[in-house]
């Protein structure tokens, strides 16, 4: 029987933490979240999750790139996959897409919302595949 793989999902927009709670619970997984991303990296410290779900646009516009290079530099969770949801491109009308990146955005992968269950369940079991 394999381990019960825990998710942290920390997104400002309650609505879409709670559709995707379970959604994710629903297919096996065990999830804690925040709607508050400057406690995004004091539960990922807690719960040493297997995966983080990260929204970039919280407390301010980057807060979630700050918080995907704060992870990266904490030893027990340098290893935890990141995975983006974002809107910035869409919301502040940006002509590029981010791409993950080991210094500057090392994340295991970017999703734009919205982002549809199928993509972000097939996403999640990439991520947490290796």
């Amino acid at each position: 029987m394999s381990e019960t793989k825990t998710i942290l999902l920390v997104d400002d927009d309650a609505d879409l933490v709670t559709a995707n709670t379970l959604l994710l619970e629903s297919n096996g997984y065990q999830v804690v979240s925040t709607t508050d991303g400057s406690t995004g990296v004091a539960m990922a410290r807690e719960h040493k999750p297997n995966l983080i779900l990260l929204d970039v646009m919280m407390g301010h516009d980057t807060q979630g790139f700050e918080i995907a290079r704060e992870l990266k530099d904490i030893p027990e969770l340098s290893g935890t996959p990141v995975i983006l949801l974002t809107g910035i491109r869409r919301d502040m009308k940006l002509p590029f897409a981010f791409e993950p990146d080991e210094d500057w955005l090392p994340v295991h992968a970017i999703l734009e919302k919205p982002i549809p269950p199928e993509q972000l369940l097939d996403e999640v079991k990439k991520a947490l595949a290796g």
